[in-house]
């Protein structure tokens, strides 16, 4: 069997320059990028594309990849874009099982992750714990990674659009807000721009902070966010949100099971009631308690349509205390039932 990174898939390798190959391969760090149908390539290509920079800066190939797709076709992101590919989800299994794996391993799935878990992919990630290769997983993928079990009491996170679903489906986990979390084998990324933030961090540990710097330079994003920042729908110093009213929606978006009154929400941020109220009306045009309302029926709409939890659990996990009073909220704000919305989900 073929070691997973052979002279033809270094010819596919972006940014791959044969005259200029490392001398010592111990420096390469190797990667093979499992990309699912329908895969981000916003939160791919921000993660591949700071690699082939790293790699231009220093003049030496520091960083290798290979994509591999279930079939080893090549394969179709979210937008449209046909991504070529260098092997299958199977061809990666058998290297591992060999003991010829990567330096890491990254997933990279879509919006329909749920549907996405396969025989061939789990093999491939508990071949990764088996064997301590370090997995990735970006965006929406850390929901692979906790249908295969390697999440169970530990600390991760996943795009804010699917958290809410991730929470209620894996009880057990602990997921978190942040851009990304990482230990010893497992890191989980908010994916998007936040996969640039992940990979800065990975080039600066293996190159140093100089050539991370450059990277940054040639990219024009100045600086990357570490790890502990919060991934926020709304960002204080957007059109029309100030930063109290961003902390307020902070906590809103933390108490959606068990909604604030605006008394006690008033308490947290050290403010007055009417002093939130001026500040919603004034930005958002709206008043707390209906602002706060949206939120959770928002919540609610993402759970029906990303999981199959019963529309009462939904409606409890959302703040209401009964199904009928869910069911009226929703039709008002979205124009259907919630049972009817559920019915129009399709992959």
């Amino acid at each position: 069997m073929n070691a997973p990174f052979s002279a033809g898939d270094r010819s596919r390798i972006v940014g791959w320059n044969p005259s200029r190959q490392v001398t010592d391969t111990q420096d390469v760090y190797r990667l093979v990028i499992l990309a699912l149908p329908g895969f981000s390539q916003l939160g791919l290509s921000s993660f591949v594309d700071p690699l082939r920079l790293a790699n231009s800066i220093s003049g030496r190939s520091f960083f290798e990849w290979t994509i591999a797709s279930p079939d080893g076709q090549p394969v179709e992101c979210a937008s449209g874009f046909i991504l070529s590919v260098g092997s299958d989800f199977a061809g990666t299994g058998e290297c591992l099982q060999a003991g010829k794996g990567p330096s890491m391993v990254i997933v990279c799935a879509g919006e329909w992750v749920q549907r996405q878990v396969s025989t061939s992919l789990t093999k491939i990630l508990r071949l990764c714990k088996r064997h301590g290769v370090p997995i990735a997983a970006l965006g929406t993928a850390t929901w692979l990674l906790a249908e295969s079990g390697l999440l169970d009491d530990t600390a991760c996170t996943i795009h804010w659009d699917k958290r809410a679903a991730l929470s209620e489906k894996f009880g057990r986990l602990k997921v978190t807000d942040r851009l990304f979390v990482r230990d010893a084998h497992l890191v989980t990324c908010a994916g998007e721009f936040a996969s640039f933030d992940l990979v800065m961090e990975l080039i600066s540990e293996r190159l140093g902070r100089d050539t991370a710097l450059a990277v940054c330079r040639h990219t024009t994003a100045g600086h990357w966010r570490p790890a502990s920042d919060r991934q926020s729908t709304i960002n204080a110093g957007e059109t029309g949100i100030s930063k109290p009213l961003s902390e307020v929606i902070r906590i809103m978006e933390e108490h959606i099971e068990d909604p604030l009154p605006l008394r006690d929400i008033a308490k947290c941020v050290g403010r007055s009631q009417r002093q939130i109220e001026r500040l919603f009306e004034r930005s958002v045009s709206s008043s707390p308690m209906r602002f706060y309302l949206h939120l959770r029926l928002s919540r609610a709409k993402r759970l029906i349509e990303q999981t199959e939890l019963p529309i009462v659990e939904i409606a409890i996990a959302c703040g209401f205390a009964s199904a009928s009073h869910f069911s009226k909220c929703f039709r008002q704000a979205f124009g259907a039932s919630p049972s009817t919305c559920r019915g129009r989900q399709s992959p």
